[in-house]
């Protein structure tokens, strides 16, 4: 279920190339509040705006050849799409991308963009995976879960690879959690390599499906809430309960309106346009303040697919606290 260092290292010499090797911004701002020092990895400036390119290109790129030929399905609130779209694009595979109805429509059009097929005809992402599976079974084609696989795993444990080795010192990572696949892969690599490293689970009031299940012990459904952090939101299943239980130490759940200031915050002090599900980490240090973790602390920025509506909309109307 979960990748090794191993994996991982040959995840990234597999990537060389494909993604790019974000920076590992200092930030002033944060470092002064939280009383440490404070690092930005910006995922938001990978090709496709965010992780997912990795897991996903490594994940099409391990496949058969066979199932390569045949096809590939995936589901997804938007950059996972965008991920297995750029990398199906790569490697000549066709690709069909099951996404929910209100999915931005920046991740929408770039996946389209990119050549693949993609269903928009679910209410809501639990929907458009389910689609997504029974569509992959009924056509032959391979499923390629947005949170799940050794090889994604893999591929997106490579953030903490890049993060270790520009500051081998970090002591706390925050990391955006959905259903567990970010977190899963770098908890994996972190676990392995550098075991004293606390793991920060972020996530917002209607994303927070990972920090009730892990808190009530047992996997707990959650509403579906209007969010801006949409890239997190939906259920977890088993695997992405193990994942959190083995990979988190500690989960913090932010406010919508601490979401919308974080991402405000982040154009105004470093000119990084975020969206919210990007912002979730930067929240939660924002919102704990000073002496709440041990650093150096590097905060996963895991995106930037944001609509322009929404984008200035928040940066218009959100007074930065």
């Amino acid at each position: 279920m979960l990748p090794t260092a191993a994996d991982v290292n040959a995840a990234a010499h597999r990537l060389h190339g494909v993604v790019e090797r974000t920076p590992l911004l200092h930030s002033p701002g944060l470092s002064a509040s939280a009383d440490v020092e404070v690092f930005l990895k910006c995922e938001n400036l990978q090709r496709t705006g965010s992780f997912k390119l990795r897991g996903a290109y490594n994940a099409l790129a391990t496949l058969p050849a066979n199932s390569r030929a045949a096809g590939i399905v995936a589901s997804s609130a938007g950059n996972h799409g965008l991920g297995v779209a750029m990398s199906a694009r790569l490697l000549g595979v066709r690709a069909r991308i099951f996404m929910p109805a209100n999915a931005p429509a920046v991740k929408r059009d770039g996946i389209i963009a990119l050549g693949a097929e993609v269903d928009q005809s679910q209410p809501h992402y639990d929907a458009a995976h389910d689609a997504a599976v029974a569509y992959a079974d009924a056509h032959g084609m391979t499923f390629v879960n947005p949170c799940a696989g050794e090889p994604l795993l893999a591929g997106q444990g490579t953030v903490a690879a890049e993060v270790l080795a520009e500051l081998p010192a970090v002591r706390t990572v925050i990391v955006p959690v959905g259903g567990g696949g970010l977190v899963g892969g770098m908890g994996a690599y972190l676990r392995a390599v550098a075991p004293g490293v606390r793991i920060v689970g972020a996530q917002s009031e209607h994303t927070n499906a990972m920090a009730r299940s892990l808190a009530a012990g047992r996997r707990v459904e959650i509403g579906y809430e209007p969010t801006l952090a949409d890239g997190l939101a939906g259920q977890i299943d088993e695997e992405g309960l193990a994942i959190g239980r083995f990979a988190i130490d500690e989960m913090c759940v932010v406010t919508e309106a601490q979401v919308a200031d974080a991402v405000a915050w982040l154009s105004q002090a470093h000119a990084l346009r975020v969206e919210g599900s990007g912002a979730v980490g930067v929240a939660a240090l924002r919102a704990r303040g000073g002496g709440a973790w041990l650093g150096p602390i590097a905060v996963v920025v895991s995106g930037g697919n944001i609509d322009d509506a929404r984008w200035t909309s928040i940066i218009e109307q959100t007074v930065v606290g």
